[in-house]
């Protein structure tokens, strides 16, 4: 009988014991499901985070509006990076979209632009005659009528005659016009897909301006070449053509001319000038030091390059860069509508 009473006993508490034992597994088990879940939530924050963070960021040295003013480029790293000789040409080239780096936002007057004199290329404003240069506002236009920027890693050389044209380059990298909907930020760098191009001929020289759309826009993938410009964007090449006519004109120029009677070529033969453009930088990049001295051609990811530097110095050279500076009062007469009449 007591025997009986032992294993009755024993059983009972194996019952008891058995019942916590599997409650603290269940416990322990969900305990590091949820613990595994929610590391796999914070990894999933972590990446997408990390996918939304900007390749590129943008340091403003000096006071604005004054000759100062610079704004300089870094990678995701946080390196001191030149917007022209590092950025890549292409954001994805199996897709053909390019980089765009944006000097001068939609509706602003600013003649910003990347310097091609400066150590690292920074976007600083153009000065004429000793004044910081705005663009006029020509009727029924405000200051430029599309986000204005440029291709990196592309030059139109100097020295070359353009066969179409029969005019040199402007010594400068090639400019684009970037007609989607969203207003950029100065220093922006964009992936854009390329639609055509028009030829400006400035002062005798070749000054090709990309048409090309923010790879985001919402109608970026119905718009593939300059005849999809005029059924989604009804007027505005016309619009651009006259623009760059007349822009000038209030500053006692003459109306400018262009290539082609104005007319804009397509995309096939848009991206065949800006890989034209691209071996012309090639070479610049790849000279001798000394080779160009009206262009820094300092960078730190070009291996083949005489001009290549280290982080370290490429970071001196912003921290080097001046401070403060003689602010010049914004007359407002920049904001002024000319009434241009063309003959």
């Amino acid at each position: 009988m007591l025997a009986t009473i032992a294993r009755r006993s024993y059983i009972a508490s194996s019952r008891v014991i058995g019942s916590r034992s599997l409650r603290s597994i269940f416990a322990t088990s969900a305990e590091s499901a949820a613990a595994g879940s929610f590391r796999q939530i914070q990894l999933q924050h972590s990446h997408k985070a990390i996918s939304n963070m900007p390749l590129y960021q943008t340091v403003e040295k000096g006071a604005k509006n004054s000759s100062n003013y610079s704004l300089y480029f870094k990678n995701n790293c946080g390196n001191v990076i030149s917007p022209m000789h590092d950025i890549p040409l292409f954001a994805n080239e199996e897709k053909t979209v390019y980089n765009m780096v944006v000097e001068v936002p939609r509706w602003t007057n600013a003649k910003m632009e990347i310097s091609l004199k400066t150590p690292m290329n920074p976007i600083k404003q153009d000065i004429k005659k000793g004044k910081l240069r705005f663009v006029a506002n020509c009727f029924p236009h405000k200051g430029y009528i599309w986000n204005y920027g440029a291709l990196p890693q592309t030059w139109e050389n100097p020295d070359h005659i353009e066969p179409s044209t029969g005019c040199k380059g402007d010594n400068d990298p090639i400019d684009v016009i970037e007609i989607g909907y969203r207003v950029a930020n100065r220093g922006d760098v964009l992936q854009v897909k390329v639609l055509g191009a028009i030829a400006l001929i400035d002062e005798g020289e070749t000054d090709w301006k990309i048409i090309a759309i923010d790879a985001k826009d919402p109608v970026a993938s119905k718009v593939n070449d300059i005849a999809d410009v005029d059924q989604y964007f009804p007027g505005l090449l016309r619009a651009t053509v006259e623009w760059f006519k007349i822009y000038k004109i209030p500053d006692g120029k003459p109306e400018n001319q262009f290539a082609f009677n104005g007319d804009a070529k397509n995309a096939e033969f848009a991206t065949t000038v800006i890989a034209e453009t691209h071996k012309f930088w090639q070479t610049l990049i790849n000279q001798p030091n000394g080779g160009n001295t009206a262009i820094a051609c300092q960078n730190i990811t070009n291996t083949n390059s005489d001009n290549r530097i280290g982080k370290e110095q490429s970071a001196k050279l912003l921290d080097d860069a001046p401070e403060g500076g003689d602010v010049e009062e914004v007359a407002d007469t920049v904001d002024t509508w000319h009434f241009i009449h063309l003959k």
